[in-house]
């Protein structure tokens, strides 16, 4: 009997702690990062959130939510004015005297890594998981995501046998204005190769190219994001806006793929690998649905 007593209050005390820690988490978010926005949610955290960034666009429902504008471009002000508790964001967040401010006001800021492999990928679940109070959730959309990645390499790979790598460029418009080009150590870049794609562009980050030079490069597939339009619209504008590209073996052949640009941001999001799967069904025709 009297040990049964212990037990009880042992279970007693851990239900309590328990409690204590989770009332302990910050329970008003502001994110600012469209992938980092997105874990929160797949997390069960959305209903946390009381504001976010331009580039958060998925899920649909964090439209409905106050926007605090552009990552690289937050106001202090627009921050404080939803009263958070803390604010989450990517290296790439900013400008830095706003992110002082912000914390001087008493706001918790944590920064997440934007780099684009599976190690940050794990170390930023971790971290938003015990923000959340959802570590067990972390750890099972991690392994959900890593053998998502695993059968489609193999797609890739059984692909690779009959098909040859594609030659590859990604460009990121607006509006169809003057592209710049997804080099290497970027979102953009990791999407690319997971797809089977060879990535044309040697250069680090995203950069302008001349018109001159996407013509040299010869791509097979031209892979296209513009952070202003979609569709039909994003399509024309492209080719009106670049002429040139009219004449590159992608748009000849038709191998001309659009992508939305909120899945560059922010590091590695949830949506990836299904869009790894899409990029890689293009890349490889004959290979679809193996």
């Amino acid at each position: 009997m009297r040990l049964s007593t212990r037990v009880a209050a042992l279970c007693v005390g851990f239900f309590i702690s328990h409690h204590a820690t989770a009332a302990d988490l910050p329970q008003r978010w502001v994110s600012a990062g469209g992938a980092l926005s997105e874990w929160v949610s797949a997390l069960g955290g959305e209903s946390k959130l009381v504001g976010v960034d331009t580039t958060s666009q998925h899920p649909a429902s964090l439209k409905a939510l106050p926007s605090v504008g552009y990552q690289r471009q937050l106001s202090a002000e627009g921050v404080l004015s939803l009263r958070p508790q803390i604010l989450v964001g990517t290296e790439e967040m900013g400008p830095p005297p706003v992110l002082s401010q912000i914390r001087s006001a008493g706001v918790q800021i944590e920064l997440f890594s934007a780099q684009p492999d599976l190690i940050t990928l794990q170390s930023n679940l971790q971290h938003l998981g015990k923000l959340l109070g959802a570590e067990d959730r972390a750890a099972q959309l991690l392994a959900t995501y890593q053998q998502a990645l695993e059968r489609q390499k193999v797609r890739v790979t059984r692909a690779q046998l009959t098909q040859p790598s594609p030659g590859v460029l990604l460009l990121l418009g607006h509006a169809g204005s003057k592209p710049l080009i997804a080099g290497k150590d970027t979102a953009a870049d990791w999407l690319l190769e997971q797809a089977g794609g060879h990535n044309l562009a040697t250069h680090t980050g995203y950069k302008p190219f001349s018109n001159e030079s996407l013509v040299s490069l010869e791509p097979d597939v031209l892979v296209f994001a513009d952070r202003a339009l979609s569709g039909d619209a994003a399509r024309e504008a492209l080719f009106k806006e670049n002429p040139i590209l009219v004449s590159t073996r992608a748009a000849r052949n038709g191998r001309v793929i659009e992508l939305d640009p909120t899945l560059l941001v922010g590091g590695l999001g949830p949506r990836l690998p299904e869009s790894v799967k899409k990029l890689a069904e293009e890349f490889y025709p004959d290979a679809a649905g193996q």
